[in-house]
């Protein structure tokens, strides 16, 4: 089995295993450790766990997006923690497992020279928030920024899923009875596409778009050895 063929049923089998917390009793306690340890090391964001929880009880759906939201703030200021302070014993080793080593010099240099506004626009994509807030540390982001980047990011994430599930679950829980197969999978494909997104992150590609999509630490002046 190559190494991609084990990351994919990896993330599979973690995958199953979240799913499988959303109908938990502790239900709730399972969601705010999932997004706690995603925010740092964890490979499976809590959106899927948080869809099938505000499916099941769509009235507390924005009580179940607040506490992604906030756990997941706080599992990010880990992350940030490792950066910066464990970045050479803990961070590469994480980064490692998570297969995200490539992407960790333009992830880099692209919050350097942007700051918030990459942490901010990640909220709307798949792009692993891991991999910023270890970066973030890393590179001595000024705190109180990475802080209030994050909040507003994850509460764009975690809230819209709640306030739509909150206004219309009815139709939304139709929609998916209706197509469950289909959604389960858009979860799943949803997961893989944040891998693939870090990939095009690490200058992948046959042509570097700037100067951050195929920068090193070295190139950026952010080599510590």
């Amino acid at each position: 089995m190559t190494a991609t063929a084990r990351n994919k049923s990896m993330i599979q089998r973690l995958y199953g295993w979240t799913m499988e917390k959303s109908a938990h009793p502790h239900a709730e306690y399972w969601l705010a450790l999932v997004s706690f340890v995603e925010a740092s090391f964890f490979p499976i964001p809590p959106h899927p766990m948080l869809g099938l929880m505000c499916l099941a009880d769509p009235k507390k759906a924005v009580r179940y997006a607040l506490i992604c939201t906030l756990a997941s703030v706080a599992g990010g200021c880990l992350g940030y923690t490792i950066g910066f302070f464990l970045y050479e014993s803990v961070g590469l080793w994480l980064l490692g497992v998570l297969g995200l080593t490539d992407a960790f010099p333009p992830a880099a240099c692209y919050l350097r020279d942007y700051g918030a506004e990459i942490i901010l626009v990640k909220g709307a994509t798949p792009i692993p928030f891991k991999l910023l807030t270890i970066t973030a540390g890393f590179i001595h982001m000024n705190f109180w920024t990475f802080l209030w980047a994050s909040l507003a990011s994850r509460a764009f994430s975690f809230m819209l899923v709640g306030i739509l599930f909150r206004l219309f679950g009815a139709p939304i829980k139709a929609f998916i009875d209706k197509y469950l197969a289909w959604v389960a999978g858009g979860f799943l494909v949803a997961v893989v596409a944040g891998f693939l997104v870090v990939g095009a992150l690490s200058g992948g590609g046959e042509k570097a778009a700037d100067k951050c999509s195929g920068a090193t630490l070295e190139s950026i002046g952010l080599d510590r050895t």
